[in-house]
């Protein structure tokens, strides 16, 4: 698999389209969950503008001071997930039986620094906004604004996950259930990511990460990236093998979460992946990429991925319609919350 076989779906007619073209989108992102676990998708209906401002705030966050950042902690432990977490806070675990823990692949220590917001409305997970006479007029409006992007992603989440239902033709109750258990989008979560510049010898031998191969925990996940590049993804012909998943212009990425490859009994396929060096590595050009005699070090990364979950209280619970014979039950209900605490749990 290539980075051009991860497919690309035009998501421009879904909303409100002819029912033809719903069920040609809905068909055409269900094959690619199924087959690969990521897909591209174009025309998704959140402006460039409004991407343009993400990030713009992204790098203000980051170009602050250590102690500006550090006025927003990640609060200490696991059980909420908000606010600032510094380089090596947050170690990636793999405790699924999608890999195994001591494999390298899942197992290299992660350089990268991240703030995390999430519903203003979940009150057991309290956002930690920085306080604006903090940080002077660098992050005024930063609030507001991500408040606005967290709504805009939930929307369209809301319509991806529609989008899915129907590819997989869940029955009528099903889909119900499955739509109720995001009523809300109480439970997602906004993060800013920046991968610092990093020696890429110690990359290329696996000293360091800038993000270990990792399945992501909820239903799906909205990536919106830079132009930098790094994103990779497991071959699912090939295991162990990963490829780009090179940025498209105007795309965000969807991939399939654990949870959703649960409620599907595995018929979606959670896949896992990784950042590493960018593809174009070699052809960056200062002053970023340079060669120090402390080795080459890889340009800086941003990415805005948008964390899509079920509410606390969602039990997660294989479809009937995905248990078959070929296809046996393999996977015991859980509530998602409980799923959440025991994945969390080895991570900080």
């Amino acid at each position: 698999m290539s980075s051009g076989k991860i497919p690309i779906v035009d998501f421009g007619s879904w909303v409100g389209g002819k029912p033809q073209e719903r069920n040609r989108i809905a068909s055409d992102i269900s094959n690619a969950c199924r087959h690969v676990g990521f897909v591209y998708l174009v025309n998704h209906g959140i402006e460039h503008s409004l991407l343009t401002e993400a990030f713009t705030w992204s790098k203000k966050f980051f170009d602050l001071p250590m102690e500006k950042k550090m006025l927003v902690p990640h609060p200490p432990g696991f059980l909420v997930h908000r606010g600032y977490s510094w380089p090596g806070l947050e170690k990636v675990s793999q405790q699924e039986d999608l890999a195994d823990p001591s494999d390298p692949a899942t197992a290299t220590t992660d350089i990268r620094t991240v703030p995390d917001i999430g519903s203003e409305e979940l009150i057991e997970q309290p956002n930690v906004w920085p306080a604006e006479a903090d940080v002077l007029s660098e992050l005024s409006g930063f609030r507001a604004f991500m408040v606005r992007f967290y709504k805009e992603c939930a929307a369209l989440s809301l319509e991806v996950i529609h989008a899915m239902a129907s590819g997989m033709q869940l029955s009528p109750s099903e889909e119900a259930h499955l739509m109720a258990s995001h009523a809300g989008s109480l439970n997602n979560q906004l993060r800013l990511l920046h991968y610092p510049p990093v020696s890429g010898a110690s990359l290329r031998r696996g000293e360091l990460a800038r993000m270990p191969a990792h399945s992501d925990w909820g239903t799906i996940t909205l990536l919106f990236q830079d132009g930098a590049g790094g994103l990779q993804v497991e071959d699912p012909g090939s295991s162990g093998r990963f490829v780009d998943a090179s940025p498209v212009d105007g795309a965000v990425v969807v991939n399939v979460g654990d949870a959703l490859m649960r409620w599907t009994n595995g018929y979606f396929k959670s896949t896992l992946h990784r950042v590493g060096n960018p593809p174009d590595y070699s052809e960056i050009t200062e002053p970023q990429g340079t060669k120090t005699d402390q080795g080459d070090l890889t340009p800086s990364r941003y990415s805005i991925p948008y964390f899509v979950s079920p509410n606390p209280d969602a039990v997660v619970d294989c479809f009937a319609s995905c248990v078959t014979k070929d296809r046996p039950l393999g996977y015991e209900k859980i509530m998602y919350e409980d799923y959440r605490r025991m994945r969390a749990s080895t991570q900080y």
